[in-house]
Order: C-alpha cells, then structure tokens, then sequence
C-alpha cells in the first residue's frame, strides 16, 4: 500500500492528471453544458437528448486508430505528435463555437459539436495509448484513478463553473474561456509529457495496423475476448444512458444552472475525487475482481436516489446526498474497469485497442442515448431510473468472470505482445 501511494508522488502521475484535464474539457462542452445552453433557448427535450448523437465519433474512434498506432508525425513522437494536433484543433473548435447563436445558427451549431466530437475522441484515443504505454503494471490503478481526477477536474470547469459564469455572462463568452483553457493540454505535451519508449514493435503497414490490433486480442484471449468486449459494453451501460437525461432532469425538476453547477458538479468533484483514490487504495488492497462486482452493484442502487428526487422534487439536501454518493461510487467503478483496460491491451496498438473497448463502454452515451429522451417521455422519470438499475446487473455479472484468473493471465501476456504477426 505505501508503494502503490508513493506512486501518485511521481512526475509522470502529474503529466496524466493533466491529460485527463485536457481530455475532459470538452466532453461537457459538446454534451450537458451545451444542453443546458439549450434549455435557456427553450429547446425540447427531445432535441436536447438527440444532442448525445454528437458523441457517435466516441463510438467509432477504433475506425481510425489504427492511422494513429501506425504513423508517427515529424515533431514530438508517435503519441505527443497526434496529441498536440488533436488539441489545437480542439481549440480552434470551441473558439468557433463561442461565436455561435444556436437558435438562428442551429446546423452549423451541429456541425461545429462534431468536428468537436471527432477531435475529442482522437485525443482520448492517443491518451489512452500513451497511458497504457507510459504507465508499468504497477502503475496502471494509480494512473487511472490520477487520469480521472483530472478528467474530473476539468468537468467541474467545464460543467460546473460554466453555469455559475452563464448566469452572469453570455454563453459565447463562456465558451470562449473554455476554448483558452486547451491550453494546458499543450502546454503539457510540449514541455512536460514524456515520449513512452517503444518496448515492442508497432505495425509496419496501414494493413497491419487495421487487422493486427483485433487478431492480437483474438489470439491472446481466445474466446475469453467475447466475455472482455461484452464486460466493456455492459459494465457502464445504465450509468451513462442516465447521463443523456441528467441535465433536462435536475432543470425540470426545479434546479437552478447555479444549484445545478454548485451541487452537481462541485460536490460531485470532490466525492469523485475521494472515489478515485478510494478505489485504487481498495483494488490494491483486496483485488480487482472484488471491486469490480461491488463497485457495480454500488453505482446501481444509488440511481435509487434519484427516484426520490423525481418523487419529493426539489430538495437540496436529498440532491446533494445522492450526488457525492453517486459520484463516489462512479468514480470507484470507473477507477477499477480503466485499470482493467489497460491491462487488455498490448503497447503496440494500445490507441486501436484502447479506441475497441472504450468506444464500446461509451456506446450507452453516444449510440444509445439519444433513445433516453424517448424513454423517459413514455414512462416517466421515476420508472426510467429503475430501468436504468436494471440495466446495470449484466455488467456486474461479467465483472465476476472478466477477471477470473484464466483471463488475467492471458491479460498479463500483453506486455510481449508484439505487432507483427506470427
């Protein structure tokens, strides 16, 4: 336990905090900030919740991974290179969408959200590569829980701190500031970031890089990669599809931008910050395949909270409670299964395998979730929440199995794993 604390003292935990800072900008922005940005338009819900059909390019970001596993640009190494691009366009992106008035300008809003979107998705993928390649096995649950909290970090400024600033200024002007704050993702690639020394080989042709990623999992799991590939599409699957709805929830409900962003936002970065480190220190203490199940089962039941806000309505101190425990509970599960991931995949084509299984976790969100809408127009809030409970116990089944030992050990043989193909 002290070895695995002393870790978090590192320079290189540093540089993954403020990746997952740079990472987690624009989620929000493209997603429930923007919603809400919306809201105050008098957008119907439907359309609100359509806007999760931004996050598609999250879902198919293994399309083009391979480009990112192959090829390495002329400045700052195979990984810092792709970052850095994808960052500044990130910038241009936001700035661009500052000038946008989405009630007279709504199409080329759209358009704008996906070039946003697609840059987002690009960046996490390299991220996430240079996670997996940076980070020792030692390192990988500490690294997770450090990349999160800065994600986490970011969302709080993002999605927090945009909606105490939108009562008090334009939304342009808002988004102009977020636009600014990229720059820490540059700055951090530049000056701070190290490029991850290649221990095995990466692919050698565009032809390799699309094939040798999959037949690598396929050939190293065997028929345990459908229980690894249906782990990452179902473990998160009832969490996220709530997300698609959180924001029209809480205003429909009675929440002010101002309770929403200071409760919300601000209590749920501080209960994922204690969840992140809380689920690291509890993996390293009793093991993955533990917290795994327990950590799901927790992040089901708490959705019951927000069954008796949709019930007693609007009620600080329930809202608040059931925020810090969902959040805690979030950030334990996603600490955990992040830590798994890494472990699934071979440093050679860590952006493709890592683009596989997070866009497969994500597919709740950005595939599914402009369905949330519809559901929750049909039946109601308060029984969309125990569909969403529901949703949750496949997941937490395959937890149990996706980390049996038979599974763990073919998950331990990445690290030889090289590109090319026997």
């Amino acid at each position: 336990m002290r070895e695995w604390a002393a870790i978090f003292r590192s320079r290189r935990m540093a540089v993954v905090f403020l990746l997952g800072f740079s990472s987690g900008l624009p989620n929000m922005l493209i997603g429930q900030t923007l919603q809400q940005w919306l809201y105050d338009k008098d957008f119907p819900i439907e359309t609100l919740a359509m806007l999760t059909a931004l996050k598609f390019p999250f879902a198919i970001k293994w399309a083009w991974a391979p480009l990112l596993d192959r090829f390495s640009l002329p400045f700052l190494g195979r990984r810092r290179g792709w970052m850095l691009v994808f960052q500044i366009g990130l910038l241009a992106g936001l700035a661009a969408l500052s000038r946008i008035d989405p009630v007279h300008e709504f199409p080329l809003m759209l358009v704008i959200g996906l070039w946003i979107s697609i840059m987002s998705a690009s960046q996490d993928t390299v991220v996430d590569a240079y996670n997996v390649d940076v980070l020792t096995p030692s390192e990988r649950t500490a690294g997770a829980a450090a990349y999160f909290v800065g994600y986490r970090t970011s969302m709080l400024v993002s999605g927090s701190l945009t909606l105490v600033m939108a009562d008090h200024i334009v939304w342009n002007t808002v988004y102009a500031i977020m636009a600014a704050l990229m720059l820490v993702g540059v700055v951090t690639v530049i000056f701070l970031a190290e490029e991850p020394m290649v221990a095995v080989r990466p692919p050698r042709t565009i032809m390799q890089s699309v094939y040798v990623p999959f037949l690598e999992l396929v050939r190293r799991y065997r028929w345990h990669v459908v229980v690894v590939l249906l782990f990452c599409a179902t473990f998160k699957f009832g969490e996220q599809f709530a997300q698609s709805v959180s924001q029209p929830f809480y205003r429909d409900v009675g929440f002010t931008k101002t309770e929403i962003g200071v409760l919300t936002k601000a209590i749920g970065f501080a209960a994922f910050t204690i969840g992140g480190l809380a689920g690291g220190s509890l993996v390293a203490r009793f093991g993955l395949r533990k917290m795994l199940v327990t950590f799901g089962c927790l992040a089901a039941v708490v959705h019951l909270g927000y069954i008796v806000i949709s019930i007693v309505g609007h009620n600080l101190g329930v809202y608040g409670v059931t925020v810090f425990i969902e959040n805690t509970f979030f950030a334990m599960g996603t600490t955990a299964m992040t830590g798994a991931q890494y472990s699934f995949c071979s440093p050679a084509v860590a952006a493709t395998q890592m683009a596989l299984l997070t866009s497969l976790t994500g597919m709740a969100n950005s595939v599914f979730g402009a369905f949330a809408g519809k559901v929750v127009a049909s039946v109601g809030f308060t029984t969309f929440f125990v569909i969403v409970i529901a949703m949750a116990i496949p997941g937490i089944i395959l937890a149990y199995f996706v980390t049996s030992p038979a599974i763990e050990r073919r998950g331990s043989a990445s690290v030889s794993s090289t590109a090319s193909p026997a």
